[in-house]
């Protein structure tokens, strides 16, 4: 996708851009992050492990992932990194996820980029749906997708393993045209 093609943030500190194979090393260390990784799915044991992702991001297909990176408009430091996964074009569907250091927590960065991505995602994509999946421990980001309209739909029991174990998980979605 060309930077054109792209959602944008409008925060004073953070922009969008597409994540490249050179970010490994910054977004490996924000998921080695005690602290971020307490609240998401991921189960990294090396910085090998996200090769993969970066093929899937790479893909034209209409359904694959797509994965921004969050960087400092001031130097450009990634900061987390936001995207759609589960794309459907069929029914129009997708999931968004997102990770953000602890550095930027607390200044409306990620209700920003949920926002400019969701908006991008109806907008560019003709999407009907998107849904989040969130561990339940995850206050913050729960927080973050009521500001950002998106209404609690169910309780997902045993939903996804967490490094080894059963995670419990809110599944919330916002709708096109539904404010």
């Amino acid at each position: 996708m060309k930077p054109a093609d792209l959602p944008c943030s409008t925060h004073p500190l953070v922009t969008l851009r597409p994540l490249e194979r050179s970010d490994a090393p910054a977004w490996y260390a924000c998921l080695a992050d005690p602290v971020v990784i307490k609240h998401t799915s991921w189960d990294l044991r090396s910085i090998d492990d996200l090769q993969a992702n970066f093929d899937d991001y790479a893909s034209a297909d209409a359904s694959s992932p797509m994965r921004l990176a969050v960087v400092l408009r001031e130097g450009g430091q990634l900061v987390g990194t936001i995207g759609l996964n589960a794309i459907s074009p069929q029914h129009r569907t997708a999931e968004i996820a997102y990770e953000l250091s602890p550095a930027v927590w607390g200044q409306g960065v990620a209700t920003t980029i949920v926002d400019a991505v969701v908006d991008w995602g109806f907008r560019r994509l003709d999407l009907l749906r998107i849904q989040a999946t969130v561990l339940e421990s995850n206050e913050r980001s729960l927080r973050v997708l009521e500001r950002c309209a998106f209404e609690r739909e169910g309780y997902l029991r045993c939903y996804r393993q967490i490094r080894g174990k059963s995670g419990n998980f809110w599944l919330y979605a916002r709708l096109a045209g539904v404010p």
